[in-house]
């Protein structure tokens, strides 16, 4: 993922901010869990590094996605901000889905980008009838907005997630910084609340505005970027197991957790392991671990 890509991360600083302070009216309408829903996964099944580490050696690229729904129980859908998924992609991917598993699809840049929500509504349609095809595997659906795409546009923002059906969970992702000003976050906030929709939070080296750690609704959708496995990668993930046990505490219900290991995410396995094994042991969770075999290297006896 290109978006907040920096190579000087020494200047950075990876502190989570406090909670936007409009989250307590989230915390004062809900009571706590015990079993808060979690989704972790990363952003892309089609990797051959994960042969011989996440998939089996012999793992062919067409049951790439068969193993992967095995060993993680989401996934940030990318392919569908290209183009709207057939009626035969949705049937495999609903085939492929293992109990409890969820494909989280993004809105179809041409409606995003290229017509900026405006007079979009047969594409509309369309890919939301697509993905409402997935069914109890359908999980939160991500509009991206354009860097382009203002405040000044929040009546178009408004009218478009109107238009949408209320079995549609959607959570906006918002990139033109002047979205992240006090005043502006805090009303985008209360419009997104009352429009019973969501945020997503990014957590990114380069663009630290977009970690705005508000909620409109007690479900958190988190885009947590890496570096390549440098070592803040797990320092910040402690920091994030540490403000999640804060949120379930006071009533996080739901967390859609998307791990990119920066680059080609060759390294995102091992550190959603890690996101997996620090939440049970911090936030008393099972959730089930992925199962991660070493790498064997051609040539090598042991």
């Amino acid at each position: 993922m290109d978006f907040g890509k920096t190579h000087n991360l020494d200047v950075v600083n990876f502190a989570l901010p406090p909670g936007a302070p409009s989250n307590a009216r989230i915390w004062a309408a809900v009571e706590p869990s015990s079993r808060p829903q979690i989704y972790i996964g990363g952003p892309v099944w089609a990797n051959k590094d994960y042969v011989g580490k996440v998939y089996p050696s012999n793992a062919k690229e067409r049951d790439f996605l068969h193993y992967y729904t095995r060993q993680f129980n989401t996934i940030e859908l990318n392919l569908t901000h290209y183009q709207i998924p057939t009626a035969g992609m949705i049937e495999k991917w609903r085939a492929e889905a293992t109990n409890g598993f969820t494909y989280c699809p993004k809105f179809p840049q041409a409606i995003s980008h290229e017509r900026h929500l405006i007079a979009s509504e047969a594409l509309t349609e369309e890919f939301v009838n697509a993905v409402l095809g997935l069914e109890e595997h359908l999980g939160m659906t991500f509009l991206q907005l354009p860097p382009t795409f203002g405040p000044d546009k929040w009546s178009v923002l408004e009218a478009y997630l109107k238009s949408l059906p209320d079995e549609l969970d959607v959570a906006v992702e918002f990139r033109h910084p002047d979205w992240f000003k006090p005043v502006t976050g805090m009303q985008t906030l209360e419009g997104l609340y009352a429009l019973r929709r969501h945020t997503v939070i990014t957590d990114v080296a380069g663009r630290r505005d977009v970690l705005h750690m508000g909620l409109s609704s007690p479900v958190l959708t988190l885009r947590f970027v890496a570096n390549e496995g440098h070592p803040t990668d797990y320092a910040r993930a402690d920091a994030w197991v540490q403000r999640l046990k804060t949120w379930f505490e006071k009533g996080l219900q739901t967390a859609y957790l998307f791990i990119h290991g920066g680059g080609d995410n060759a390294t995102a396995p091992e550190l959603i392991l890690y996101w997996t094994r620090e939440l049970n042991k911090h936030c008393g969770l099972n959730l089930r671990e992925p199962v991660l075999q070493p790498k064997v290297v051609q040539g090598s006896l042991f």
